[in-house]
């Protein structure tokens, strides 16, 4: 009789990169001989690959490690692996915090996991800084990837870690310094992912927008887009989490020159009071940021600018929320999301004086979020009537089929709903009906 193949459950928690680290964790489980894909109550081994970004998301990843254990301890499972950034956040007192966990694995050990998994060792855990031979912080490769994306779309990740210093975020120290790849592997994972049947590349990293200052010859976003645009298959090249201050002209001529980077870009800005992003450590001030929103609107009409703001940073008095409120009405992001601030152990944001109460923090979230409802009805009201080009993704929950215009990244933004079915991964044109809430109602044409 044959031995039983042993199977894994994997929970994917926080943003897209994480997801990419767990799609090659899945591959590696998957070509180790591996069953991957199991429910949780079915699986021999439960693998969680955490988020420790914010409070709130290490406290959904201690939920989701919790519920784990309970399969752990009533049902099949007989071993629980932890991995991702909670580790690097918290790996000295994970144990004690979530008793039963078997092994940990951090961020950039992920090819320990196949060691975890089967029983060998308990901490695999490097530090974010450590160098390769080259002398340059060390990158994996993403090639070979178990993608959890529909097939038509995928996240390309061209860069690991943040050089920035943003005194409220934690990234640098879990996942180490700005690293780029070298530009021949981004282009031969961008070649493999389009082979896969990716029509809609995502390019993703903590900061794109500074891929490429640690590579010789000094290459540039800009440069690596160019290259990625000579690949024959996506139709659609999206830029998400790049950084404001370093946001070229070059590169706004090259997206409104471009026709496959799409008019799209995921802009964080934080807030816009001076003396707020000097405590932020932001770099850049409010006339760099409404010269760079004005340009990128200015040459690349129709450009969707999604931004996340904080509220409640240290010493954020009312006249600093009054202006970023005002600024949000006057600007009218095609998409935008708030949060509240968190004093994150360890950085400089939570040492500050002048704390918000958390009452306040959420009065000035939500007071951001009803203008910004508003700014996206009347939107949508002014789309009535307008053809788009729908990138369909399929079936929702609800049975409705859901799809994406130009302007709309997966997962973050609002949809399409179509009036019929239409094959996952075909473009459609289609006209808009009418806005319903965050999402258009739209009719096949």
């Amino acid at each position: 009789m044959s031995k039983r193949l042993q199977t894994v459950a994997l929970v994917s928690l926080g943003c897209a990169k994480n997801l990419v680290d767990s799609e090659k964790m899945l591959a590696g489980l998957a070509q180790a001989g591996y069953v991957v894909g199991a429910p949780m109550d079915r699986a021999d081994v439960i693998v969680v690959n955490t988020c420790g970004f914010i409070a709130p998301a290490r406290a959904e990843s201690l939920e989701v490690i919790a519920e784990a254990l309970e399969h752990k301890r009533r049902g099949r499972a007989r071993r629980v692996v932890v991995a991702g950034c909670l580790v690097n956040r918290e790996w000295n007192r994970l144990y004690q915090l979530s008793p039963g966990i078997d092994a940990i694995v951090g961020v950039n050990d992920r090819d320990a996991l196949l060691s975890a998994v089967a029983g060998r060792g308990r901490v695999s855990l490097t530090s974010p800084y450590h160098t390769a031979a080259d002398g340059r912080g060390a990158i994996a490769s993403d090639a070979g990837r178990f993608r959890l994306t529909p097939r038509h779309t995928a996240y390309l990740r061209i860069c690991e870690g943040c050089s920035q210093r943003c005194t409220f975020c934690t990234i640098p120290a879990i996942r180490g310094p700005c690293r780029s790849k070298p530009p021949q592997q981004v282009l031969a994972e961008a070649a493999e992912l389009v082979a896969d049947g990716a029509v809609e590349l995502n390019v993703i990293g903590q900061d794109i927008t500074s891929y490429g200052r640690d590579l010789p010859r000094r290459w540039t976003l800009g440069r690596l887009l160019r290259g990625l645009e000579k690949i024959d298959g996506p139709r659609w090249i999206r830029l998400l989490y790049a950084y404001p201050m370093r946001f070229s002209d070059a590169l706004i001529d090259l997206m409104a020159d471009s026709e496959r980077i799409v008019p799209y870009v995921d802009l964080p800005l934080q807030h816009i009071a001076e003396p707020i992003l000097r405590r932020m450590g932001r770099g850049v001030g409010r006339s760099r940021i409404e010269r760079l929103l004005g340009r990128l609107r200015e040459k690349a009409p129709g450009v969707a600018i999604r931004t996340t703001f904080i509220v409640g940073f240290p010493g954020e008095t009312e006249e600093h929320f009054r202006e970023l409120l005002e600024f949000v009405r006057a600007f009218r992001f095609e998409s935008l999301g708030v949060f509240e601030f968190c004093p994150e152990e360890g950085t400089a944001a939570a040492r500050m004086d002048r704390q918000v109460p958390q009452e306040v923090k959420t009065q000035r979230a939500e007071a951001i979020m009803q203008a910004q409802r508003r700014i996206v009805l009347e939107a949508g009201r002014r789309m009535v009537g307008r053809e788009l080009q729908v990138l369909v993704d399929g079936v929702d929950a609800a049975g409705r089929c859901v799809g994406r215009h130009a302007g709309q990244a997966p997962d973050i933004d609002g949809v399409c709903l179509l009036d019929r079915r239409a094959p996952a991964g075909r473009f459609v044109a289609a006209r808009v009906v009418a806005p319903s809430g965050y999402d258009l109602r739209v009719r096949c044409v």
